[in-house]
């Protein structure tokens, strides 16, 4: 349950921020600058997690371009759970 709340806060932050660029949104100039700061900070962590956990990622069952964008929007959300499904496996 963590996991998919997470991810549907993770969605409504990048959301959001895309949102704010098209179209004014109720909130304070302030606001939409530091939610467009934290969606450029999770998207570049997840980069950064996407190299550095490469061999986690390949592990997904789909395309390598899914496993990829899965990981730049959730980051270890998604990773995580292959990690542990494959290690339960040996």
């Amino acid at each position: 349950m963590f996991n998919v709340l997470s991810k549907i806060v993770l969605l409504a932050v990048y959301g959001l921020a895309l949102a704010s660029y098209a179209t004014p949104l109720p909130l304070s100039a302030d606001a939409i600058g530091w939610l467009r700061i934290v969606a450029l900070v999770l998207l570049a962590a997840h980069l950064l997690e996407v190299v550095l956990c490469f061999r986690k990622v390949v592990l997904h069952k789909g395309p390598l371009f899914d496993s990829v964008l899965l990981t730049l929007l959730f980051g270890f959300l998604h990773w995580k759970p292959l990690a542990d499904a494959a290690r339960q496996a040996r």
